[in-house]
């Protein structure tokens, strides 16, 4: 039996059949981990998203910002941009089923067995582990209650940036899901930014990668992330120094689609099939 975590789909349902062929996934043996964007930008989102449900326990997905985005645009919360290709899953006569299949899964997924976590987008460098562990659960039973249309409105925002205990709930909650979804660089203070995209090596002084940042508490833990598909145009040499595994090799931009076998680290890519950008 053997594990492997995906990048990011984002409806790029042929490519995710193709690496699936690739690592010879087995679903009577095998086990699959996601590291969240199932949807949204790629031309079949509802087919990826159907696929992957229909993996039931073989099939672990962390949540990324754009199932986020899904959540929030089933309830109005917030209107689709004419680069979302999620239109298909709202009007879907199994929408509801999957609303409801999305909305239950984790933020955060840790194996100590296998000695890997994942999250969708990266971890705030005050946080330990177990922290990690604490405030993804606390949001993830948010989004089971009846808070759940404000909690998927404060998300959008940018504020507060930086972490502390002393910050009220819904700042708490802002920050904690902002962290898990959209962190790539911060400042040196652990202040994150994000409107800096690009690759690291081409950004301002001021800023680093979250995983790089000194004293980062889960510098002994073996994270694996996405979110982030220029990450692999920096210096991958230094990704296993900082115990980091991005795995968004930009399927969505004519790159790749990624596995990564958990038991030997062995790394799997098919090419993309969407136009090259």
């Amino acid at each position: 039996m053997s594990t492997y975590a995906i990048g990011d789909v984002q409806g790029c349902y042929l490519e995710l059949q193709s690496l699936l062929n690739e690592i010879n996934f087995d679903n009577n043996n095998d086990r699959l981990w996601f590291v969240g964007d199932l949807v949204n930008r790629g031309p079949h989102s509802l087919q990826t998203l159907r696929f992957v449900k229909s993996l039931g326990t073989n099939a672990k997905v962390v949540l990324g910002n754009h199932d986020l985005h899904l959540l929030a645009a089933s309830k109005n919360i917030r209107p689709l941009s004419k680069k979302d290709t999620i239109k298909e899953i709202l009007v879907a006569k199994d929408k509801e089923q999957l609303i409801n299949w999305i909305k239950s899964r984790p933020l955060l997924i840790t194996d100590s067995d296998l000695g890997f976590t994942m999250v969708h987008a990266g971890l705030a460098p005050q946080w330990t582990l177990e922290h990690a562990k604490k405030f993804a659960y606390e949001c993830e039973l948010i989004l089971q209650s009846e808070k759940i249309d404000d909690f998927l409105t404060l998300m959008y925002s940018d504020k507060p940036n930086i972490w502390s205990e002393s910050l009220n709930s819904y700042e708490r909650q802002c920050f904690i899901i902002n962290c898990f979804t959209r962190i790539r660089f911060c400042k040196n203070n652990g202040m994150l930014d994000f409107n800096t995209k690009i690759a690291p090596g081409e950004q301002k002084k001021s800023l680093m990668p979250w995983y790089a940042l000194p004293k980062r508490k889960t510098i002994d833990d073996k994270i694996i992330f996405g979110h982030w598909s220029t990450v692999s145009l920096g210096n991958e040499e230094n990704f296993k120094k900082y115990n980091v595994y991005p795995i968004d090799t930009g399927c969505l931009w004519g790159g790749k689609l990624t596995a990564i076998r958990l038991e030997d680290e062995k790394m799997f890519s098919v090419p993309s099939k969407q136009p090259k950008f």
